[in-house]
């Protein structure tokens, strides 16, 4: 599909004002009506740009993440891991980023398209970043070539935002982040 290419800014204007207002009615209530309104665009440049609420709704989350595993490369595990938790402590995205998606969690069952856009985008690329990051330890002797917990290192992370919020009804911040991968991350990694 042809499409005119938006500034950066403008991407970004209307990536934010997506996510503002996924946080405040939720991915089912968003509607590109609301977006276009929000942004002073026009649905039919919406379309232009993007297939859909699925499809845009993942990049705008993709363009506003602060981190991301691929930008990281201190030379060990453990100060990517640091590194990792720093960068979004600073950006002040944890908690904001770990509600957004628990509310896109359950928006994500019945709506396949944001299933598989949410993977494409966001997912896909971040569990590549983090596979790069430990084949990198690998490669340098910090975990073992057939540790059996390697396949489980995205699950590991992911469940630990998850877990936080409902068990302890709080978001995962820094010191928890921190503290679950001294206490689980990496001595199932044999780190």
């Amino acid at each position: 599909m042809g499409r005119s290419r938006l500034t950066p800014e403008r991407e970004g204007e209307l990536f934010n004002a997506v996510l503002e207002l996924l946080r405040e009615v939720g991915y089912d209530a968003l509607t590109m009506d609301a977006v276009a309104a929000r942004t002073r665009s026009s649905k039919a440049t919406l379309y232009r740009q993007w297939q859909g609420k699925p499809e845009l709704v993942a990049r705008a989350l993709r363009h506003c993440k602060p981190v991301s595993t691929a930008d990281v490369d201190t030379g060990s595990l453990r100060g990517d891991f640091a590194e990792l938790v720093r960068r979004a402590d600073n950006a002040g995205q944890v908690e904001k980023d770990a509600a957004l998606m628990r509310g896109l969690g359950m928006a994500i069952h019945g709506n396949p398209e944001l299933h598989q856009a949410l993977h494409e985008v966001l997912l896909d690329p971040e569990v590549t970043g983090l596979n790069a990051m430990l084949q990198r330890a690998i490669d340098r002797g910090e975990i073992a070539a057939g540790c059996p917990a390697l396949q489980f290192a995205p699950h590991m992370l992911v469940g630990a935002l998850i877990a936080q919020q409902l068990i302890e009804d709080r978001g995962a911040d820094a010191a928890f982040l921190s503290a679950y991968l001294d206490a689980v991350v990496f001595p199932a990694l044999g780190v």
